[in-house]
């Protein structure tokens, strides 16, 4: 195992496996136009596996696969089934927008994947046809249903918390999250990218969102013991009638000290930090005949001069924004958080 300056371990990557998405919702992918990454960069399933292979001997124990939408890249059960062969893997999730779930829910599960997490930010069509452009409110519950038919426990459905959009909506999809077995975790509206356009007054902070819960369900929440120590982003709470509800605070309440996660662009770029400004770019010596050890020995030496902070720098940062303007986003496009996996 690999430490960085602030003693923090490298144990999770999240592998983005392609930029491309098929919604366009306001806090990620907004614009009508988006400068793709180009087709020739993006890393095979076989540089994929090596590279987590090398990883995995580095200490990282977590994978999580993610785009953009991940499951727009085709064949994605083949990558799954490689990962899943790797030794030392304790745990491998994948993150959807659920909308192309329920037809492959089986074969991931087949594969080897161990979890999903899915994306619903709202229960109401409308909103999300609204929202995201998308009218494919129906194909995500159809996927959250598969994956429970196809096996899967611990799933997850994350929602975005955005002031006006969806915050009269916490309490609906607790309830709804807890019939479809799964649990829901709240995310405060980030500020990550630019196209987003975001503000301070959308979003909605981990005390009010659990002050409205405990309006409604009759008493506040308690955190739970696992969150202790714990280096998992979201922080869970169980409410009094015992459904759990995890919550990630990164704008109001950053976690940086604890943050043991790296991040994979579909185009091989090391990012330590999800607000990080650039990264490492592994295709080079991928497809110019470097070694395993060598590649490692350049993950080693970024970890180790690892200081990253970037929630915790823009909590307390002046007159705060969108993180990036538009001009740079397109001339940029691994800026945006399609592209580098949430």
């Amino acid at each position: 195992m690999i430490i960085d300056r602030f003693g923090r371990p490298l144990r999770s990557l999240r592998i983005s496996v392609t930029d491309r998405c098929n919604m366009r919702c306001r806090y990620c992918m907004p614009e009508e136009k988006y400068t793709w990454l180009p087709r020739g960069s993006i890393l095979s399933f076989e540089e994929l596996d090596r590279l987590a292979g090398i990883f995995l001997g580095l200490g990282v124990d977590k994978l999580r696969l993610t785009g953009g939408e991940p499951l727009l890249r085709a064949d994605l059960p083949v990558l799954v089934a490689r990962l899943a062969a790797r030794a030392g893997l304790q745990d491998l999730a994948l993150t959807t927008n659920g909308i192309l779930l329920a037809p492959q829910a089986e074969a991931l599960r087949r594969a080897g994947l161990r979890r999903v997490t899915i994306s619903l930010d709202t229960l109401r069509p409308e909103r999300m046809l609204a929202f995201a452009r998308s009218p494919g409110h129906a194909d995500v519950l159809a996927g959250i249903r598969a994956a429970r038919e196809a096996g899967f426990t611990g799933t997850k459905l994350n929602a975005v918390v955005i002031r006006g959009y969806n915050d009269d909506e916490l309490v609906d999809l607790v309830e709804f999250a807890r019939q479809e077995g799964a649990e829901m975790r709240f995310i405060e509206y980030m500020d990550v990218g630019g196209a987003n356009q975001w503000t301070g007054g959308a979003v909605v902070s981990r005390r009010e969102m659990l002050a409205r819960l405990a309006a409604h369900y009759g008493g506040p929440a308690e955190p739970l013991a696992d969150n202790a120590g714990s280096w998992a982003p979201a922080e869970r709470f169980r409410l009094p009638d015992g459904t759990v509800v995890g919550i990630i605070a990164s704008t109001t309440e950053p976690f940086c000290r604890t943050c043991d996660r790296a991040r994979l662009t579909a185009d091989g770029h090391f990012l330590l930090c999800l607000y990080a400004d650039t990264g490492l770019d592994l295709r080079p010596p991928l497809r110019d005949g470097a070694s395993d050890a060598e590649i490692a020995a350049l993950l080693r030496a970024a970890w180790q001069a690892r200081e990253d902070r970037g929630a915790e720098q823009r909590a307390h940062a002046p007159d705060r924004g969108a993180l990036y303007q538009l001009a740079t986003l397109r001339a940029d496009p691994r800026k945006e958080m399609h592209t580098r996996g949430g």
